[in-house]
């Protein structure tokens, strides 16, 4: 099994900076973190899931989707088994519930069917 706890949502004004963390923890996890890929998704009210960006643990290889590239960036700590997305120059439209969520690394990291475990979520707002 493999457990993950999003922190660090909010509310901040258009242009802000936000940073997410992702806790994973689990016997799965522990013994088998380097097949695993992390990911971040977003769901808006009204709207469906979204693919935000994704990071392979055994080499940090990183994935984003078009809208954020450029402003987020996702990155690891090994110490941690923590998973952040830093978020920067954010505008209204970023305004979701962050989900976090994990699988192992099959090459498929922005379709959320395929992940296998998941967060609670984490509020974030923009207002503008």
């Amino acid at each position: 099994q493999v457990q993950l706890v999003e922190s660090g949502g909010g509310l901040v004004q258009a242009g802000d900076s936000l940073r997410l963390s992702c806790a994973a923890s689990g016997r799965t996890f522990s013994r088998t973190f380097s097949r695993y890929v992390l990911g971040w998704f977003r769901q808006a009210p009204g709207k469906e899931r979204e693919f935000v960006a994704a990071i392979r643990w055994r080499d940090a290889m990183t994935y984003y989707a078009d809208s954020v590239k450029g402003r987020f960036t996702i990155s690891r700590d090994n110490a941690k088994n923590t998973v952040y997305l830093q978020m920067n120059r954010l505008i209204p439209e970023d305004t979701a519930v962050y989900y976090c969520a994990a699988k192992t690394d099959d090459g498929t990291v922005r379709y959320s069917r395929y992940y296998d475990y998941w967060g609670q979520g984490t509020q974030v707002t923009v207002s503008s």
